[in-house]
């Protein structure tokens, strides 16, 4: 027979496994699960097509293109439903956001590939023009998210302004045909695809037991 004591303490003990549970449930049903490695796969895709290692840039798209449809930018689609599901809102808007980057990325690589649009879209000066607009546009948007998410922990604030430097570097590099800072947005690009990587590890982490690595404090209300 159990004293009064004991039966308070169970008593006590339940809520706290309860929420344990709770906690641990959450953090295995962690949309980041999918999209940030998927995220990673591409920008590393991205980073190489940069800077030149792929070789020509109409080699590099074959191998980029089926890794930003079929991997990153399908990924960030299920990750933004994954986190609807769950009720998570805003990380259902930074995963839906990427997912537009990306799979928009693709389809203009591809259309100016292959001519989607019209003869015209080959040429030099048009082509550069769809370039600068689509990402002048995503440099908006990004910095739009980047401002936004400043109540989040600091490594989401380091990771968009990482996305908004290169993105930055490469419309400047595309509009003035300068190969430096199209390299220089390579490197930002492997700048923010190492913050994606440490995000990974921590969310895999703490869905197989372990603990959360440290996030920083927010600059916002932190």
């Amino acid at each position: 027979m159990t004293t009064i004591d004991e039966q308070a303490g169970a008593a006590h003990a339940a809520p706290d496994t309860g929420a344990d549970e709770a906690a641990a449930a959450a953090a295995a049903a962690n949309p980041a699960l999918v999209g940030v490695p998927t995220f990673v796969i591409g920008s590393v895709a991205l980073g190489l097509y940069l800077i030149g290692f792929t070789g020509a840039s109409s080699t590099a798209l074959v191998g980029m293109l089926p890794i930003l449809f079929m991997c990153t930018g399908l990924g960030q689609v299920i990750a933004t439903v994954w986190a609807i599901r769950t009720g998570a809102g805003p990380v259902a808007a930074i995963f839906g956001i990427f997912a537009g980057f990306w799979l928009s990325f693709a389809v203009l690589a591809t259309s100016l590939g292959a001519d989607w649009f019209g003869p015209t879209s080959t040429d030099t000066t048009v082509a550069t023009g769809a370039q600068v607009t689509f990402l002048l546009s995503w440099l908006v948007g990004i910095v739009m998210l980047t401002l936004a998410s400043l109540r989040l922990p600091s490594v989401f604030t380091l990771l968009f302004v990482l996305v908004d430097a290169a993105l930055l570097l490469v419309l400047l590099g595309t509009s003035s045909g300068s190969t430096g800072l199209l390299f220089g947005g390579g490197i930002a690009v492997f700048a923010f695809t190492l913050v994606g990587v440490y995000l990974f590890f921590d969310a895999l982490g703490q869905a197989t037991g372990g603990k959360a690595l440290p996030m920083g404090k927010p600059i916002i209300g932190g």
